[in-house]
Order: structure tokens, then sequence, then C-alpha cells
């Protein structure tokens, strides 16, 4: 499950093209950075589906879920709510306390792939 959300996730960020980058940045995602997100993504949700380098795809992923949590994080503390983009376009609602649960949910998926 987890590969298939960071797939998913890499995939609609590339179709959303220089809109996700620069939803990316104001959540404040270093622009040098943000255009290797989505490969990141697809690279190590591949690596999950496929299961040909667990535990250390596992533990990518749970480090890249990590620096998203926290970039909610302080963006939240700041009373700031910039949008999404977790999912591309299909995400592009603000930033909210759900979106730090629903990456509570994926870390436990995470740390369940690395058992």
């Amino acid at each position: 499950m987890l590969g298939g959300a960071f797939v998913l996730a890499g995939a609609a960020k590339l179709a959303a093209g220089s809109m996700w980058r620069a939803q990316a940045v104001q959540l404040g995602a270093p622009a040098s950075v943000a255009p290797f997100v989505p490969w990141a993504e697809l690279l190590v949700g591949a690596a999950l589906v496929s299961q040909l380098v667990e535990p250390f795809a596992a533990a990518l992923a749970i480090v890249m879920l990590v620096v998203f949590t926290v970039l909610i994080g302080v963006r939240l503390a700041r009373g700031e709510h910039p949008p999404c983009a977790c999912f591309g376009a299909w995400s592009a609602t603000p930033v909210g306390p759900r979106h730090l649960v629903r990456n509570a949910a994926l870390l436990l998926l995470g740390v369940l792939a690395l058992m």
C-alpha cells in the first residue's frame, strides 16, 4: 500500500508539472530539490512494490515522510496553510491537521514494511 501511495504521489506531481513545483516551494521545499521529489517518490514506490531492496526502500520512505510531515507541521505552527500538493492537482487543498494524520498512517505503514 505504501509503495502504491508513493507511486501515485510521484506520478501526480509529474502530471501537475510546474504548478506542483511552485506549490512545493510554498510548502517549504527548496526550489533546487523540488524537481527531484516526484522521481524519488516513483523510485521508492517502485522499490516498495517490487520488494527488491527491502528494508532499504521502507527506510527511505520513512525518511521522506518525516521530512514531508515536518514541512507541513512547520507551516501549520506558523499559521500558514499553503496548498498541500502532496498528490499533485488531486490535493491542492490547504494543509491542515488531516495531512498530519494521513502522514502518520503512512509512517505506520513504513514501520510495518520494515518488519
